[in-house]
């Protein structure tokens, strides 16, 4: 019995993995939908939009296989003779950063740190899944995306996508020692409240709690499982990966296809009459999609002109929109870290991990291995004199970093969130490619938000004594004018990138509120580029993003 139901498993999987990398040219000439991009809201649009099976959809990724069910074969030796990837493996993301993949990660298709792959970044990411607080959506979102609105986006959600902040399957937590000093220190020092994060995603000052996931059955999920395993079973959704799109083909307001490079030959896919093009690569990808499409700032479109990037498009067709790259957002990050004999690193490792936990996962899917290494996640909030407030975050990785990875020091990573001024823009680079990138001022180009985050930090350290913890790399007793100079210097331990990028194509000013690119009919974007700054990390936003797109674009 084992065996037919194994076989039947594997043979599903063939059938998903053909009908993955099947060429879609060769059978339909044109689709009612093309979606560009396979990371989270790429695929949960897509998914939605095929529901309707008189609906055409073609999802185009330009990266390969990630999840193992994908056709993702990139594994350590200890996972020989398993259906499981290195993606599929939560305990194994913050190896992407020691043992990196060219499988999975952008090669050179955009100027940051980021992911081409199907799944996008919820292929390589922690997993972290925390729903934002209802008053993001009604202080930062316009009318149409207040939380009234998108509620039943989240309903349907967390109806789709499993989420837990209990990972290992045989019901423990593992690698919990920064936890417990966390507890300690914010909890009984410092008057935070400790609670489950997401049945109180309402409360975001002062509380502390296990970190939320988008895990299931001890492995990541994310919409490639939750959501793109049922649109595969559909005979009117097709995957095509491998595929480069470079511009949005276009009649004036008017989307008719793509200009796609698939295995290095360039080719038109067509819209049906009535169809849609969504574009879903990301805060960075569709900015330079719709720049090169002959949409955004003029300046910009005169020079991509020159360097025959817009496929011959003539000005007379231009759409001039300063709005398109504007507004883009990412979390400033500081590490700072944390070292006390109570504390139990842990070091997560690519290949050789310690034997009975590599053995605990692969019996039981559980242990260290079953999450990313996070041991708590915490939040407050600074309120301004003018009465507004910017949101703050922190959590507990597993080890050290950089000069501090002794046995008895972790590293404490430090957001600012909603709330803060600093923004910047979606750059191009220059000659022959013209990738995308953020510009030199997305992090503290607005003093306050350095103001924010090291009053926070303060705040943290004054809750210290007594708890046996010591920072490292930045002293105790520092004032917040000395942190506010040492988180926005340039050292390994501050101005990180976190990739969180968002914002770059914002509701009201790049597209309307359905989605819809202004200036076009039937071009939209879905996917972190309209989400506004959140007060948690953007993955579980950005998903309600493209289940509430999918409501309006559905009525159109």
């Amino acid at each position: 019995m084992t065996m037919s139901v194994n076989f039947f498993s594997l043979f599903v999987q063939l059938l998903l993995f053909v009908h993955i990398h099947a060429s879609p040219l060769s059978k339909r000439a044109t689709y009612d939908v093309i979606v560009v991009g396979s990371g989270p809201a790429g695929v949960i649009i897509a998914s939605r939009l095929s529901e309707n099976s008189a609906r055409n959809v073609l999802l185009l990724e330009g990266g390969g296989p990630s999840y193992w069910v994908t056709g993702g074969r990139e594994q350590p030796s200890w996972l020989a003779g398993t259906n499981l990837s290195r993606v599929d493996v939560p305990g194994l993301y913050s190896t992407i950063y020691s043992n990196p993949s060219n499988n999975l990660l952008c090669q050179n298709k955009i100027r940051a740190y980021g992911a081409c792959t199907i799944g996008g970044n919820s292929a390589i990411n922690a997993g972290l899944f925390f729903e934002p607080p209802a008053s993001d959506f009604n202080l930062y979102f316009p009318a149409g995306w207040k939380y009234t609105d998108v509620a039943p986006a989240i309903a349907r959600l967390y109806a789709t996508q499993p989420s837990t902040n209990k990972p290992s399957l045989d019901g423990l937590y593992y690698e919990q020692s920064g936890y417990t000093a966390a507890q300690k220190w914010l909890v009984t020092n410092a008057g935070y409240t400790e609670l489950d994060i997401n049945a109180n995603a309402a409360r975001k000052t002062k509380v502390f709690g296990h970190p939320a996931y988008d895990y299931s059955n001890g492995q990541r999920s994310g919409p490639v499982i939750s959501y793109l395993q049922n649109a595969l079973k559909r005979p009117n959704f097709h995957l095509q990966s491998g595929a480069w799109v470079q511009r949005v083909v276009r009649s004036g307001g008017t989307a008719t296809g793509v200009v796609v490079n698939i295995g290095g030959t360039t080719s038109t896919i067509s819209l049906n009459a009535r169809g849609r093009v969504i574009l879903s690569g990301g805060a960075l990808k569709s900015p330079e999609l719709l720049m090169k499409s002959g949409i955004g700032d003029p300046a910009v479109l005169t020079t991509l002109s020159q360097a025959n990037q817009l496929g011959g498009l003539p000005a007379s067709q231009w759409i001039n929109n300063t709005a398109v790259g504007a507004g883009l957002f990412d979390n400033p990050n500081t590490f700072i870290e944390l070292s006390s004999p109570a504390i139990q690193a842990y070091n997560y490792v690519y290949d050789n991990p310690i034997p009975s936990d590599a053995s605990l996962y692969l019996t039981k899917k559980a242990g260290p291995y079953s999450f990313a290494g996070g041991s708590c996640s915490f939040w407050d909030t600074i309120t301004h004199s003018d009465g507004t407030v910017a949101g703050v975050q922190g959590g507990l990785g597993a080890a050290g970093y950089q000069d501090y990875t002794n046995s008895m020091t972790v590293t404490m990573n430090i957001y600012g969130t909603s709330g803060l001024k600093s923004t910047g823009n979606v750059v191009l680079g220059g000659s022959p490619d013209y990738l995308p990138g953020p510009s030199g001022n997305v992090y503290y180009s607005n003093p306050q938000d350095a103001q924010d985050i090291a009053t926070f930090i303060r705040r943290l350290f004054d809750a210290l004594p007594g708890t046996g913890l010591t920072p490292l790399n930045l002293n105790q007793t520092s004032t917040v004018a000395q942190i506010v100079s040492y988180i926005t210097s340039w050292t390994p331990y501050t101005r990180g990138q976190v990739n969180h990028w968002s914002s770059s194509c914002r509701i009201g000013k790049c597209v309307d509120v359905n989605t819809t690119v202004i200036g076009m009919k039937n071009l939209h974007v879905v996917d972190a580029s309209i989400v506004a700054p959140l007060t948690v990390n953007p993955q579980f936003g950005v998903m309600v993003a493209a289940e509430r797109a999918w409501e309006l674009i559905n009525k159109l």
